[in-house]
C-alpha cells in the first residue's frame, strides 16, 4: 500500500527569480512542470528548496533570488503537510537584509525546517558529482545525513566555526596549546557526531536498497583524502593535536570530517561510479535518492517531498516508467521538471501537469 506523503499543497512566490507574483495549488500527488528552457521551472523547485535548511538547490547569495530588475526583496510562502502536522511557512529577505523564516506566523530558525519537512532533490549539476571535487560529494552526504538527523546542521556549524578559529590561530603563527585545546574540544564533539551521522546516513541508504529496483545498486563508502581510509571519530582528538605543526605550516587543518569523500560503485559491474557512463552516473544517484526516500518513509511513515530537475530527459522509457511507477508505490510528492509533456506519459493520472512559460518578461503557471 503506498504511503501519504509529505507534501507542499500551496505555494506563492513575490519577486523571486523570474515569478514577479505565483500561486500554486497542489494536491499532493506528482507533479511535472512543463515549458520551455528559461521559463522559470527550475525556480520553483528552488523555492521549494529554501523551505528546507540551507541555500538551496543553487546555493545561491540571498540577495541573487530577488527578481531583477527590481531587487525589492523577495518572498516564499507555502502550506505543507508536515512531520506530525501542517505548517504554514515563510521565508524571504528584504533589500541587502538576511533571510528570514517563519512557521506559523513566529519567527524560527532554518534549523526548524528540517524537523517538519523533509525534502531531496536532483538536479542536473549534480551529474558530475563522481568525477568532480570531493567538497560536492562531502554536501550531497551531508543533505542525506541531515535528512535523517535535522541536528546534523546545527553541528557541522559548529564543527566549521570552531574551525575557522583554529585556522586562523593556524595562519598566526599562534603557538600556545590552551588556544589550540579549547577549540580542538569543540571540533571533537561537533566532528565526532558528524562522523556517526554520516556513518549512519549510509548504513540506513544500504539497508534501504532495493534489489527489484530498475536503478542500480551503489556500494558507498567513506574515504580520507585520495582514497585514504577515512579518520575514525576516536581518532580525531589525536589527529588534530599531532597535527599542529603541519597544519601551521598549511595554514589551515588537514585532518577531520571536513576532508573526508564519498565513493560509490556500480555493484553488478564492480565499477566505480568515476568509471562509469554518464547515463549510469545518473542512474545511481536516482538509485540514492530513492533509497533516501525510502528509509525516511520507514522513519516518518510519510515519504519526502522530491524534486528532480529535468531528469526524466536522460532517461530511457523502461526507466522513466520505472522512476514513476517508484515515486508512486513511495506515495511520494515528486516536483519534476521537463520542456516535453510527452516525457511524462507513462505517469499517466497518477500525477498532474503544469505548464510554466513566458509572459512578457515574468514566468506564468497554468494548469
Amino acid at each position: 500500500m503506498a504511503l501519504s506523503g509529505l507534501a507542499i499543497t500551496s505555494l506563492s512566490l513575490s519577486h523571486f527569480r523570474s515569478h514577479k507574483a505565483a500561486r500554486i495549488e497542489f494536491d499532493g500527488r506528482p507533479v511535472a512542470l512543463v515549458g520551455a528552457n528559461g521559463a522559470g521551472k527550475t525556480n520553483i523547485l528552488e523555492a521549494i528548496s529554501l523551505l528546507s535548511p540551507g541555500r538551496g538547490l543553487r546555493r545561491a547569495a540571498t540577495d541573487d533570488l530577488a527578481r531583477r530588475p527590481e531587487r525589492i526583496g523577495w518572498k516564499i510562502a507555502a502550506q505543507i503537510q508536515g512531520v506530525g502536522a501542517d505548517h504554514d511557512v515563510e521565508t524571504g529577505a528584504d533589500a541587502g537584509e538576511a533571510r528570514f523564516v517563519k512557521l506559523d506566523g513566529k519567527p524560527t530558525t532554518q534549523t526548524s525546517l528540517g524537523r517538519i519537512l523533509r525534502i531531496l532533490w536532483l538536479v542536473p549539476a549534480m551529474d558530475r558529482l563522481w568525477i568532480e571535487a570531493a567538497e560536492g560529494r562531502r554536501r550531497f552526504l551531508d543533505r542525506i545525513a541531515l535528512s535523517f538527523a535535522p541536528g546534523h546542521a546545527e553541528v557541522s556549524l559548529a564543527y566549521e566555526k570552531a574551525m575557522r578559529d583554529r585556522n586562523r590561530l593556524l595562519k598566526d603563527q599562534v603557538t600556545d596549546v590552551h588556544w589550540y585545546g579549547a577549540l580542538e574540544t569543540q571540533m571533537v564533539e561537533a566532528g565526532t557526531a558528524i562522523i556517526a551521522n554520516r556513518h549512519a546516513a549510509l548504513a540506513r541508504l544500504e539497508a534501504a536498497s532495493d534489489s527489484g529496483s530498475a536503478f542500480p545498486h551503489a556500494a558507498l563508502a567513506l574515504t580520507g583524502p585520495e582514497g585514504a581510509p577515512d579518520l575514525a571519530a576516536e581518532d580525531l582528538a589525536q589527529a588534530l593535536i599531532h597535527g599542529r605543526r603541519r597544519d601551521m605550516a598549511a595554514g589551515r587543518t588537514l585532518e577531520g570530517p571536513h576532508r573526508s569523500d564519498l565513493r560509490a560503485a556500480y555493484v553488478a559491474k564492480g565499477v566505480e561510479a568515476s568509471q562509469c557512463s554518464t547515463g549510469e552516473q545518473k542512474a545511481l544517484l536516482i538509485s540514492l535518492i530513492l533509497a533516501n526516500a525510502r528509509a525516511l518513509a520507514v522513519d516518518l511513515g510519510r515519504a519526502p517531498v522530491l524534486l528532480l530537475d529535468e531528469v526524466a530527459a536522460h532517461l530511457d522509457m523502461h526507466r522513466r516508467a520505472a522512476l514513476y511507477d517508484e515515486i508512486c508505490a513511495l506515495g511520494a510528492q515528486a516536483i519534476m521538471t521537463g520542456t516535453d509533456a510527452d516525457l511524462f506519459d507513462a505517469l499517466g493520472q497518477r500525477g498532474d501537469v503544469m505548464i510554466v512559460q513566458d509572459d512578457g518578461g515574468q514566468s506564468k503557471v497554468t494548469g
